[in-house]
């Protein structure tokens, strides 16, 4: 009994703490309760809205902190016109496109009853309060009667504005996801379906979070989410949301050691060369290998293979078809690797049967025109009723596109009678046809990247076509994947970019560890766990590159709670027609290093016949061996990656004499032997160390030292090297680097080597 009553008293106690410290965050917020107020809540946070639907209050439970800035006056909900249509609402103000604000709301059950300035309807808005985030929906309109007396379907709604707050600002904020941040809270404003526009406008000391429903993508059943939460469970929030709404496992796929692995990039992996990548992958201790579309499918164009892109049927590689992918791609499994596909999914090459010879109705224009005169089979002009002006003047870019016949064009008028001039008819070997008067057809949209593919009409079943071919592709084994291409889709790219990937991605059985791709918007952010991979930078630049880009972006998506990849990084050999220098250790060694201070991967692409030819190759993939060893076992430091990020200061990763590994900084020498050499220097426990190699080939580097003053190894751990230095001739090998040691002081040795020849 007195157990029971002893857990009575725990039970009210905790009871009235709770009360209490829900009532000292309202008190915390600095909003005092009014008459008409709506409440929504759920246990981690409470939002208040007044009768008039202006924000009152976000208060985090947890702290008892006030998330928003209610200065301005920001209504929860808004609504958007083209113009006005109420006949005298029209005549009394300009017909130009209006926002109106909600100005009243009231709560019946789980629904929110909006009603807006002057225009004469109510939204009805569905709220789910789940433990982990609050859904807004919106479900439908509520039209009063006699409202309109016009014949149209009401309401004429442009845009339904389904949340907007403002948000203070915090350390952090996470444009691709939409969240601001910093230690102690997170507040996002995020969409639970592709189709919610997801955005933010700046303020002076705080962002108008908002998620739009948009005619055209979809209004009715647009659905957006308010997670707030201490950072430190934010993501279980939004994983929480992820599995409510069944959405890709964005959170899951972030939290995967997979997504920090390097990838060993191929467009020429196939059954009678994988054992070949196989063996250089697992030399530069790659886990993951990225399969480009052309070792796979049938194409043409160089190893990018945009003009036959579309069909995706199996190169003759593979006799057994599947089967034999499958068998190749068990065969990189088995090895400990990991392997992806690496697909174009919204590009369709002008080579292909979706073009010629009738190039199919859903391939996309990017403007439409109406042919303002019959065009007959043997016409050169094109008249159309619309003002040609601004269209695309790019050579291999000037399309028409009417039915199934490409017509390529040379100029264009600016005054009636608006026409293309100097057309070619059947551009692209289309059938050449007559085509009636009134026929609409427009400019076609061409890839930027070579002008030899065009792009896919997201509005149309094609995208979900090209999808099932990806797919069974994709599920013959692979394990994740890189969306290219993806920034080529119809406007808005807000909503197209995201949904092209996921229609592709939903037909992935399994589903991909993650994915990464050439563009993100908001949706995107639950398939690729990180997106952006920079392109290839000649070696001359490399170093420069990095600090420009990745290491920029590198903190931006760390405030998206995500990661980027550092870049795909070509390999190249000394003298080139590009680059004196070709790909050396060093390069890698920057580039890695920095990647592995903000947890990133990089990607190799690579290039078997200059593995074999370039010098270096061995030393380059020990670099990377290294530091792939590093990510596996997190064996950086806090403090380590704080240094690295300091982009001015280069380290290497050694192995010392106890065979363990140890960051230490160096700085080169610069223009040794006329640049043919390239030099290291750095100083531990005493002594003063030179890393050096030959660029292109091997030779005697003649150092003006006497040889009592040092030793040369092959790395800290290494015996010495007989008659490797003797005369002032150090020998440079073909095979690896060479490090000497000496008790020098650092000055002296830089004379020497920036004095050095090369014999």
């Amino acid at each position: 009994m007195n157990q029971m009553m002893m857990t009575g008293k725990k039970l009210f106690l905790a009871f009235t703490l709770a009360i209490c410290a829900a009532g000292c965050a309202l008190c915390n917020s600095g909003y005092t309760p009014a008459a008409g107020d709506v409440t929504v809540e759920n246990p981690r946070f409470k939002l208040i809205l007044g009768a008039n639907c202006v924000v009152k209050t976000l208060v985090l439970k947890q702290t008892g902190e006030e998330c928003i800035d209610s200065g301005d006056g920001v209504t929860l909900f808004s609504v958007t016109q083209d113009r006005p249509f109420n006949n005298e609402i029209k005549l009394m103000y300009p017909n130009t496109r209006t926002t109106y604000q909600a100005n009243r709301v009231r709560r019946e059950g789980n629904k929110l009853i909006v009603g807006f300035e002057i225009v004469p309807y109510e939204a009805m808005v569905e709220v789910k309060e789940a433990p982990d985030y609050v859904s807004f929906t919106l479900a439908d309109w509520i039209i009063h009667p006699g409202d309109y007396g016009l014949r149209m379907t009401p309401p004429p709604v442009r845009e339904f504005r389904v949340v907007q707050l403002p948000v203070k600002n915090r350390k952090y904020f996470g444009q691709w996801l939409n969240v601001s941040w910093d230690d102690a809270a997170s507040v996002a404003v995020v969409g639970a379906m592709p189709q919610t526009w997801i955005n933010h406008e700046r303020r002076k000391g705080f962002k108008i979070l908002s998620a739009d429903a948009v005619r055209g993508i979809k209004l009715r059943g647009t659905c957006a989410a308010l997670v707030v939460a201490p950072t430190s469970s934010f993501l279980d929030c939004m994983e929480s949301l992820e599995k409510d709404y069944n959405l890709p496992c964005g959170v899951q796929s972030r939290r995967s050691d997979a997504i920090n692995t390097s990838i060993y990039w191929s467009a020429d992996v196939r059954p009678s060369t994988v054992d070949e990548h196989i063996k250089y992958a697992k030399m530069g201790g790659f886990r993951m290998m990225l399969i480009y579309h052309p070792a796979i499918i049938k194409g043409s164009g160089g190893s990018a293979g945009y003009d036959g892109i579309g069909e995706y049927k199996l190169r003759d590689d593979y006799p057994n078809g599947l089967a034999d992918l499958t068998k190749m791609l068990d065969k990189i499994k088995a090895a400990g690797i990991t392997p992806g596909f690496h697909m174009l999914h919204t590009f369709i090459g002008f080579k292909s049967p979706y073009v010629t010879p009738v190039a199919d109705h859903r391939l996309n224009l990017t403007r439409r025109f109406t042919l303002a005169k019959p065009l007959g089979a043997d016409d050169t002009t094109v008249y159309v009723e619309e003002n040609p002006e601004d269209s695309v003047m790019c050579d291999g870019c000037r399309i028409l596109k009417f039915g199934g016949e490409l017509v390529s064009y040379e100029g264009y008028t600016t005054k009636r009678p608006y026409h293309f001039t100097g057309c070619k008819r059947g551009d692209h070997k289309t059938n050449i046809t007559k085509h009636p008067l009134g026929q609409i057809g427009g400019l076609l949209d061409v890839c930027e990247f070579g002008a030899r593919s065009v792009y896919i009409d997201q509005n149309t079943d094609l995208q979900d076509e090209v999808a099932e071919k990806i797919a069974r592709i994709y599920n013959a084994g692979f394990c994740f994947a890189y969306f290219d291409g993806s920034e080529g889709v119809n406007v808005p790219q807000g909503f197209h970019v995201p949904n092209a990937q996921y229609r592709v991605w939903k037909k992935f059985d399994p589903e991909p560890l993650f994915t990464e791709g050439a563009a993100k918007a908001h949706f995107s952010w639950h398939h690729l766990s990180g997106a952006n991979a920079f392109d290839v930078f000649r070696p001359e630049i490399f170093k420069e590159k990095i600090r420009e880009f990745p290491a920029v972006q590198a903190p931006l998506m760390r405030s998206d709670f995500s990661r980027l990849n550092f870049g795909w990084w070509g390999f190249w050999m000394p003298n080139e027609p590009k680059t004196k220098l070709g790909t050396q250790p060093d390069m890698f060694e920057y580039g890695t290093s920095r990647a592995a201070a903000w947890d990133c991967p990089v990607t190799l692409r690579t290039n078997l016949n200059k593995f074999k030819k370039h010098p270096r190759t061995g030393d380059i993939f020990e670099v990377m061996r290294r530091w792939e060893e590093v990510r596996a076992k997190k064996w950086l430091t806090s403090a380590q990656k704080e240094e690295l990020k300091n982009l001015d200061q280069e380290h290497i990763l050694l192995v010392n004499e106890k065979q363990e590994y140890e960051l230490v900084p160096y700085c080169e020498i610069p223009n040794v032997a006329d640049g043919n050499v390239r030099a290291f220097i750095f100083n531990r426990k005493g002594s003063c160390y030179v890393v050096y190699w030959h660029v292109s080939g091997s030779g005697e580097l003649a150092l003006p030292l006497a040889s009592g003053d040092l030793e040369v190894v092959n790395e800290l751990g290494g015996a010495k090297i007989a008659v490797a230095y003797e005369g002032g001739k150090s020998l440079l090998p073909a095979d690896n680097r060479r490090y000497l040691k000496t008790s020098l002081s650092s000055d002296a040795v830089k004379k020497a080597f920036s004095a050095a020849g090369l014999k």
